[in-house]
């Protein structure tokens, strides 16, 4: 590198330390009251949003809970509904074979003992 390059480097460090030292002199730093309160007033709302949102997930999880035990006790209602209503015309449908069954077998029986 050429020596104008290296003084430039040199010139521009030395002004952005300049710089630097003047905007942290600008700067308004709080008291240590302020500073206190300040971290309270921050924490403070951050444990108050935290509670609340516990509360409402807790609030939700239960009503949500409770809404699945709903459905699943209709769903099982109604199924067990079903199933006794398809296990009726079942046993409906097998004893009328049955008896359809049995009186062609006795109308069977009868034939062959009027035919002998």
């Amino acid at each position: 590198m050429p020596k104008d390059a290296n003084k430039k480097q040199s010139k521009d460090k030395k002004h952005f330390m300049k710089d630097f030292k003047a905007e942290l002199k600008r700067v308004i730093w709080p008291t240590p009251k302020q500073l206190l309160n300040n971290t309270v007033a921050g924490i403070t709302i951050v444990l108050i949003t935290a509670i609340i949102v516990f509360v409402l997930d807790f609030a939700f999880e239960k009503m949500n809970e409770y809404g699945i035990e709903k459905i699943k006790s209709v769903v099982d209602t109604s199924n067990s509904v079903e199933s006794n209503t398809v296990l009726n015309e079942t046993s409906n449908e097998t004893e009328e074979n049955t008896t359809e069954e049995n009186t062609q077998t006795s109308n069977d029986v009868s034939n062959n003992t009027v035919k002998e």
